[in-house]
């Protein structure tokens, strides 16, 4: 896991420690439940793939232990981070701490990029534990598909919320320690 400094950061969670939760547990995630998951192939056109997990984002490709964890959902999220002692940031403390990092953003690109080379915001959607009253989960940080003309992800008005179980190749999560 991530070493935590002395200020408060965002640690995106990768397939390599999400990977030592499963060998630990043997957790099933809600993707691996259901045989499927959502594949992003655009920011406006996705589909439904069988096999896809966080093994295998695409359904067809093993996922990059540097990468962030992707096809994992809030209830996937709440698992991991009961077993690291760790916590999901809200969605207001998650743009808090976003701010701070220096790192480039990653947006409008063909692919997602190692989590620690890049800033949190842009290179996936995070799991945040903000929700709206139909209990569905707010997405924060925008994602590698996103332009300032398509998604806006990237800004902090904008409002994306998933249901618990979706699982999709451009959603992680960060943690706090």
């Amino acid at each position: 896991m991530h070493a935590c400094g002395t200020k408060t950061t965002l640690n995106p969670v990768t397939n390599e420690e999400f990977a030592q939760f499963i060998e630990s547990t043997n957790y099933q995630t809600d993707a691996e439940k259901y045989g499927w998951s959502i594949v992003q192939v655009t920011v406006d056109e996705y589909k439904t793939v069988g096999g896809a997990n966080w093994r295998l984002p695409d359904g067809k490709h093993e996922a990059k232990k540097e990468h962030p964890v992707t096809q994992v959902s809030y209830t996937d999220a709440l698992a991991y981070c009961r077993w690291a002692n760790v916590h999901l940031p809200s969605y207001q403390e998650y743009w808090e701490i976003a701010k701070t990092d220096k790192r480039s953003v990653h947006i409008n690109a063909q692919s997602i990029m190692p989590a620690m080379q890049v800033n949190t915001i842009g290179n996936t959607w995070d799991i945040t534990t903000t929700a709206n009253s139909a209990g569905d989960i707010r997405l924060a940080g925008g994602s590698y598909l996103c332009t300032i003309n398509t998604c806006n992800g990237t800004d902090i008005n904008r409002s994306l919320f998933v249901s618990k179980d979706t699982g999709n190749s451009n959603i992680s999560f960060c943690v706090i320690k």
